[in-house]
């Protein structure tokens, strides 16, 4: 069987036309299949959603809950049998709570869509389960072999040293609302910092609803307006476009990071006024791309959103059948937050 007979690109996404589903839709259909909650692959309006019950959460939280028609909720290795006698099953992606992997299977075919993922380690969510398969679907946001990312943990022993060394100075860290931002906190629990993380407000509801899931995140309080020129030695975290808005200024002395994979390059790092850039990404780097192709056993790949040509030119090289799919709607949610506007401070 081809593999075009199970997963085809539409105008609105990737579907899977024996099952009539999309997954990750970027306009509204009838049923969808939602990889994880990031606003370029989780939006209102579908018919129907099935996703883990964190994603459909997490929709809600940004949506209202009647983001959808009705919904579905699908745990882990659970197997559904949809139209035309295709199953599907969700498995890890550790790249934010909730986050997913979709696994077809049809007439003894197997592909996997993997959504955004990441192999290091993070304490806020489900570790990814590599998937066996015959056509695995990946993401290239950091296709390219300038991108190798430090271990989070020894990026924020940086800012920690740096918070230390001038307790003065309020330390502001943009980092993205949903997992991102929890996951710096979770990190910072890890390596002893114990004093209350403050956050913008715009951080509030996921946040709640990350401890709410039971994630370790410690005491962290919405810093209060008449408070923040007394924050000097505090870490504030924040949506990154907060770092170039006024609310910004009315810290002490501020150091101002920022919590992306994007720090790696020195260009970018500077165009968003980073003193501390920190190489935090929830993306799989250069060698985490190869090493999680290689271990899906597939012999075909489709590449999505990234450096397309890039990752298909090395596989390629590795003797695979690779094709980019110039899907449009994807696309770094890091960078949509920066330019967006914030509230809730």
């Amino acid at each position: 069987m081809r593999p075009e007979d199970l997963l085809c690109p539409t105008p609105q996404g990737l579907c899977c036309r024996p099952a009539g589903v999309h997954v990750d839709p970027t306009r509204p259909v009838e049923r969808a299949l939602i990889t994880h909650g990031h606003s370029d692959h989780a939006r209102a309006g579908h018919g129907h959603v099935m996703a883990t019950p964190e994603t459909l959460r997490i929709m809600a939280l940004r949506y209202g809950e009647d983001f959808a028609g009705s919904v579905q909720a699908v745990e882990y290795g659970e197997v559904v049998t949809l139209k035309g006698g295709v199953q599907v099953s969700f498995h890890p992606a550790g790249h934010v709570l909730g986050s997913a992997q979709i696994l077809f299977e049809w007439k003894g075919f197997r592909a996997v869509v993997s959504g955004d993922y990441k192999r290091e380690r993070d304490p806020t969510c489900a570790a990814f389960t590599p998937v066996p398969c015959d056509l695995f679907v990946t993401e290239a946001t950091f296709g390219l072999p300038v991108f190798r990312h430090p271990k989070a943990s020894d990026e924020i022993a940086k800012l920690v040293s740096s918070a230390e060394l001038f307790p003065e100075r309020a330390h502001l860290v943009g980092a993205y609302s949903l997992g991102k931002a929890q996951r710096v906190m979770a990190l910072l629990r890890e390596a002893g910092w114990e004093k209350p993380i403050y956050i913008h407000g715009a951080l509030q509801k996921i946040t709640e609803f990350y401890k709410e899931e039971g994630v370790p995140l410690g005491e962290v309080v919405h810093v209060a307006s008449d408070e923040r020129r007394n924050r000097g030695g505090d870490i504030i975290i924040c949506p990154p476009s907060a770092l170039q808005d006024i609310w910004s200024r009315k810290f002490p002395d501020p150091v101002n990071a920022v919590a992306s994979g994007w720090m790696r390059v020195r260009a970018r790092a500077r165009q968003q006024g980073a003193e501390l850039p920190l190489v935090i990404s929830d993306h799989a780097d250069w060698d985490d791309l190869g090493r999680t192709i290689k271990e899906t056993g597939a012999s075909d790949i489709w590449v999505t959103h990234g450096a397309e040509e890039a990752l298909v030119y090395w596989c390629e090289q590795q003797g695979l059948k690779a094709k980019p799919l110039h899907l449009v709607g994807y696309g770094d949610e890091e960078a949509e937050e920066i330019a967006a506007p914030v509230d809730g401070a």
